[in-house]
C-alpha cells in the first residue's frame, strides 16, 4: 500500500485517505477536504473560566454549584469531568458526569484540570 494517510482538518484523525487524485476522506468523521486548498483554521477557540483554551479530551473542573432540571441535587463545585468534546452552540462542552450522565456545559462555568 503506497498510499499516504493525512491528518484530517476536522477531527485530526490520522487516517485520512485518497479518495481521487485530489480528494481525501476521513474513516471516522466522514470528512471529505482538498490537501491542496489553503483552508483557514476555525478561529474560534472556547475558553474557561480562566482563560485557558479548551480541547478535545481535556478535563475540567466546575466551578459553582451547577442546578439540573430534574435531577434532585446540583452538579457540586470541585466535580472534575474527563475527556470533554467541544461543540457550537451556548453549551460548548459535551461530557458523562458520575451519577448524572451525559450533560451539556457552559465553558464559562468550568476551568482546565
Amino acid at each position: 500500500m503506497s498510499e499516504e494517510l493525512k491528518t484530517c482538518p476536522k477531527c485530526n484523525s490520522p487516517y485520512g485517505y485518497s479518495m481521487s487524485s485530489t480528494l481525501y476522506v476521513c474513516p471516522e468523521c466522514a470528512n471529505e477536504w482538498n490537501p491542496n486548498e489553503n483552508v483557514g483554521e476555525d478561529t474560534t477557540k472556547i475558553l474557561d473560566s480562566n482563560g485557558n483554551e479548551l480541547s478535545n479530551g481535556d478535563s475540567v473542573v466546575v466551578i459553582k454549584d451547577l442546578p439540573v432540571k430534574g435531577a434532585p441535587k446540583p452538579i457540586k463545585a470541585g466535580t472534575k469531568v474527563k475527556n470533554i468534546r467541544l461543540t457550537d452552540g451556548d453549551h460548548n462542552i459535551d461530557c458523562k458526569i458520575d451519577g448524572f450522565g451525559s450533560m451539556s456545559l457552559k465553558s464559562e462555568f468550568v476551568k482546565k484540570a
